[in-house]
């Protein structure tokens, strides 16, 4: 990823942090609840459903048992970590990391109204976790890895933290033969699609980090209306109202009929094998 992008995209999430950059919540806003249940979120802080940014919910298939850790990559403003902490119960333990001041703050503010006396909220990279080794059940994350420059170190970084037999379990956004000016796109990295890789290069990665049982077991695939918005919603206000806003959003809409097609949201899951004396 291009370093003009990189910055971008952290800029773009402490904006939308602090409340604001529409363009970034329309972007992934069309699919963020795809996989949430109405019970899941009728019991969290209103904040963290209209704060997240992910791509479906890595938590819906995870056999996440009392008392054990979970650990959350990107956190944000914490849905995840808060659905983890319901499952691991008071004598399990959710750690949440990410890099953004303003996202923790509204991460322990959403985990302080809901109760949660489980939940640690960590500052770091994900390529560099602030996380003892072979200490977490499970990794989860949700349209974050994406964004990462160095993947496969963050692949080695999930190994590293997970116990034997620990697992991970992560949606994100894979594609396939994007055009080049998506990939150039640095609106579209902020938007987790301009970053991402292939379900192939994906596993190849998993297990090249040493994890096994790499597999897809879930998708969610986007419609062309949806990639629509992301580009008409990030237009500042007074170009969106005027003649050329209107051309660009007509022009978007047919555009994305082709290559809607080319990303989806993918449900991954791997583990960390025990080791046998």
């Amino acid at each position: 990823m291009h370093a003009n992008h990189q910055q971008k995209v952290f800029s773009d999430y402490n904006d939308a942090a602090a409340g604001g950059n529409a363009g970034l919540v329309a972007a992934t806003g069309g699919a963020r609840f795809a996989t949430y249940s109405a019970d899941e979120k009728a019991n969290l802080p209103q904040d963290a459903v209209d704060a997240s940014f992910g791509c479906g919910n890595p938590m819906a298939f995870a056999l996440v048992r009392r008392g054990q850790t979970v650990l959350d990559l990107g956190c944000g403003a914490g849905i995840d970590l808060m659905l983890a902490a319901d499952r691991v119960g008071a004598t399990g333990q959710v750690i949440g990391v990410d890099q953004s001041d303003p996202m923790i703050e509204r991460a322990w503010k959403n985990v302080r109204a809901a109760g949660h006396q489980n939940i640690d909220i960590r500052k770091g990279q994900i390529e560099n976790l602030p996380v003892t080794d072979g200490s977490v059940d499970w990794v989860i994350s949700n349209c974050v890895i994406n964004l990462a420059n160095d993947k496969q170190r963050v692949f080695a970084e999930i190994f590293r933290v997970l116990k034997p037999g620990g697992r991970m379990m992560v949606s994100d956004i894979v594609a396939d033969d994007l055009p080049i000016w998506m990939r150039r796109s640095a609106m579209l990295t902020s938007a987790c699609v301009a970053g991402a890789i292939s379900e192939a290069e994906y596993i190849q990665r998993l297990s090249a980090a040493g994890l096994s049982r790499c597999e897809v077991v879930g998708r969610n695939h986007y419609e062309p209306s949806q990639l629509a918005a992301v580009v008409r919603d990030s237009l500042p206000a007074f170009l969106a109202r005027s003649f050329v806003g209107c051309m660009v959003a007509g022009a978007t809409e047919k555009l994305t009929g082709t290559i809607s097609s080319k990303f989806w949201s993918a449900r991954v899951h791997a583990r960390k094998d025990e080791v046998f004396a």
